[in-house]
């Protein structure tokens, strides 16, 4: 009975995986269905941005929720940081997702995005959010993945 509910689990989860037909989609899915609950990752956010000397940061997620975020340098970052806005909307998978998301449906005229073949969470992601505008450009790039548990 076991193996039947587990067969049954499988086809469920490929269908689900199946149905999606963009990359975005796909590699969405793929981290979804890691169901990695708690993990590490190093974040770099390239821009014409004030906190270019504090990356990478290093940010531990468990159960969606940010553990610690500290900058390259060991120093946490907190509530208090000018930058905390901005770093907090990259600080979980899910958040990066969300965020690419939102620049590809419209938010920029050019995103361009590389996937974890193993994970699917976007490890290189470039932003052009006007065209013609000069210094308007984000890229970020996660690395040093770890799944913790």
């Amino acid at each position: 009975m076991k193996k039947i509910i587990l067969l049954l689990l499988a086809l469920v989860l490929a269908a689900c995986s199946a149905g999606a037909t963009t990359d975005y989609e796909k590699n969405l899915a793929k981290w979804n269905d890691a169901n990695i609950s708690h993990y590490r990752y190093s974040l770099f956010i390239g821009c014409f941005c004030a906190f270019r000397d504090q990356m990478p940061l290093t940010i531990e997620v468990k159960d969606g929720e940010v553990v610690s975020m500290t900058r390259s340098d060991g120093t946490a970052v907190n509530s208090t940081d000018p930058s905390y806005d901005i770093f907090e909307s990259y600080a979980t998978i899910d958040r990066v997702f969300l965020k690419l998301e939102a620049d590809q449906t419209g938010g920029a005229d050019e995103v361009a995005v590389t996937f974890d073949s193993t994970y699917g969470f976007p490890v290189n992601v470039a932003v052009d959010n006007i065209k013609e505008a000069i210094d308007d450009e984000i890229s970020y790039q996660i690395s040093e993945f770890e799944i913790l548990e």
